[in-house]
């Protein structure tokens, strides 16, 4: 994790050409175990090709917030990790439906948010507990986020071991803004294994969906996108209030 990338293979512009997912935390470093209790780590199976990983974040006991480019044939839901080698009390859950967002355009990867409903309640703990969404009317630009995830490393072409984090400054961008992003810009961010996971701010709310991200070229600065989780929130108070256990 948390190294600057420049390969061609992970250039694109912003207006929606030649984009990839987020991969690598970049430029930060270890979160403290168990400092982050809301956070997933998704094991997803696709029809094709290998597993993967996606990151995402817990609501409740019933569900799981992440990005809709997440969107995979089944998954398996990781809670109160820290240290992949070190799993004694970690919560697996299968998920029994997802929901990406209807509107959700792969192309253009606006409204980039899907919810998973848990096939069994999460038991909350000091290691696992749920974190509060940025209402309606957080709609002003937040100051002094936070981006984690488990993320592929530098050195090793599969991801981190640990969970990492990174610090980010959100800019303030129409383009973004008018497609329901947050943006920050800059070497320090998130990359592909971290897509899904939450944009944490000042207040401790989540704010936004770790999405994709662009370089118009190799001189300027990465710029990283997070789906706006204010914009989402009568979508996303409608299917818990339809689907969840209560």
């Amino acid at each position: 994790m948390f190294i600057h990338w420049s390969l061609p293979v992970l250039i694109f512009v912003l207006i929606l050409h030649d984009q990839v997912h987020t991969g690598e935390i970049i430029g930060g470093h270890e979160a403290s175990p168990h400092s982050r209790p809301y956070m997933v780590l998704l094991q997803m199976h696709r029809t094709y090709g290998h597993p993967a990983h996606c990151g995402g974040f817990l609501l409740n006991e019933d569900f799981v917030m992440t990005a809709a480019h997440c969107h995979a044939t089944s998954y398996k839901v990781l809670l109160g990790l820290h240290d992949f080698h070190k799993q004694n009390g970690v919560q697996h859950v299968l998920v029994e439906k997802s929901f990406p967002h209807d509107d959700y355009d792969g192309d253009t990867y606006e409204n980039d948010i899907m919810l998973l409903k848990l096939s069994s309640k999460a038991v909350f703990n000091k290691n696992v507990k749920s974190i509060v969404l940025a209402d309606r009317g957080d709609d002003s630009l937040p100051q002094s986020c936070v981006v984690s995830g488990w993320g592929r490393t530098k050195t090793v072409n599969h991801m981190s071991v640990k969970l990492m984090e990174a610090n980010v400054t959100l800019i303030d961008n129409q383009q973004c803004a008018s497609a329901m992003f947050y943006c920050s810009q800059g070497e320090t961010g998130p990359g592909v294994g971290d897509s899904g996971g939450p944009l944490v701010c000042g207040d401790g709310k989540a704010y936004g969906v770790v999405s994709t991200s662009s370089a118009p070229n190799p001189d300027v600065p990465t710029i990283y996108r997070y789906t706006m989780i204010p914009h989402y929130r009568d979508w996303v108070d409608s299917i818990i209030k339809q689907h969840g256990n209560y």
